[in-house]
């Protein structure tokens, strides 16, 4: 099967197409013929080797040779042990675990997967699993009249964190770059900020923050709150999450601001939730592009270069 690999931890063109051959199923793994496979941030990372947290697992060269988690696709074989599919049921998931998305197959942990709405397509399938339990996680404090800020707001989880927050009755601040300003109008934000021009510290007290690019210190994410507030953060640098773990539980135990990481919860339970919700029609999934597998590299250099809106798909 053709699959896009890499030995080494560097920029996109350290990634190559290659003939490789088709896994095996375990006792209670599937085997994916993947239709669509979404990008994430954690992609990046994994490719980069950066924040260092990356590299768990793999610390001089990645534990996988190949990237990819958020799939969608058919059920090819299963495991002994498999009792929820069978061959040819449609499939979608977070392969975290065992990543492999960006090929024409992968094995995946019978527990990963669900049954694919059928109202849904594979593309938009594929663009829930870990963006979904995030968004959804990430807004659950939201409620009428609260001011949310959610930073990095035009990507894959931002932007149905937008919705999400905007559904609760929320005020809603988005928090990208210039490219993404009317995307987050779109997406129903009531306020949008550059964070190129404006920082967002200091611009007024927001009841919760949600950030999926931390790197400031634990102080400036405190000035951001208001009293009872909390500040979520979901990736950043090491530097930043260490802060919040430390400083960040100490200035919230004597100011009255809570601020930590958010622990997010994967798997089915929790990203089947927010499918069901873009199947009614509450929440809508936007993928800015698709890409051919070939051109892996080039989708990923797209979003980690903070270009994408909303989504971005590789469907082999």
């Amino acid at each position: 099967m053709r699959a896009v690999v890499y030995d080494r931890y560097g920029p996109p063109d350290v990634l190559g197409v290659e003939e490789i051959p088709v896994p095996s199923p375990g006792a209670k793994q599937v085997l994916v013929e993947i239709v669509a496979t979404s990008i994430n941030l954690s992609d990046w990372e994994g490719l980069t080797g950066s924040p260092g947290y990356a590299r768990l697992g793999g610390l001089r060269a990645p534990r996988r040779r190949v990237l990819g988690s958020d799939i969608a696709g058919r059920i090819a074989a299963v495991g002994s042990d498999v009792t929820r599919f069978r061959v040819g049921d449609d499939v979608y998931g977070d392969n975290l675990a065992l990543l492999g998305g960006f090929a024409e197959y992968t094995v995946a942990a019978e527990t990963a997967l669900a049954h694919k709405p059928a109202e849904l397509t594979f593309a938009e399938a594929s663009t829930l699993p870990q963006s979904g339990p995030i968004a959804l996680q990430g807004t659950a404090r939201a409620s009428h009249g609260q001011r949310v800020l959610i930073n990095g707001a035009g990507g894959g989880t931002g932007s149905l964190a937008i919705q999400l927050a905007t559904l609760a009755g929320a005020h809603v601040t988005g928090v990208d770059n210039t490219g993404k300003l009317d995307f987050m109008r779109r997406l129903g934000a009531d306020n949008v900020l550059d964070y190129r021009t404006t920082d967002f510290t200091r611009v007024e007290p927001f009841d919760l923050v949600l950030d999926l690019v931390a790197h400031r210190s634990a102080f400036a994410y405190r000035r951001s709150l208001a009293r009872g507030g909390h500040y979520l953060a979901v990736g950043g640098t090491v530097r930043a999450m260490l802060g919040l773990l430390t400083i960040g539980t100490a200035i919230g135990l004597s100011t009255g601001r809570r601020l930590g990481v958010l622990v997010v919860k994967p798997g089915p339970a929790h990203f089947q939730p927010v499918a069901e919700r873009c199947v009614t029609g509450d929440l809508r999934i936007h993928i800015d592009r698709t890409f051919p597998l070939e051109e892996v590299p080039q989708a990923l250099a797209y979003v980690g270069g903070g270009q994408a809106l909303g989504k971005v798909v590789i469907t082999p």
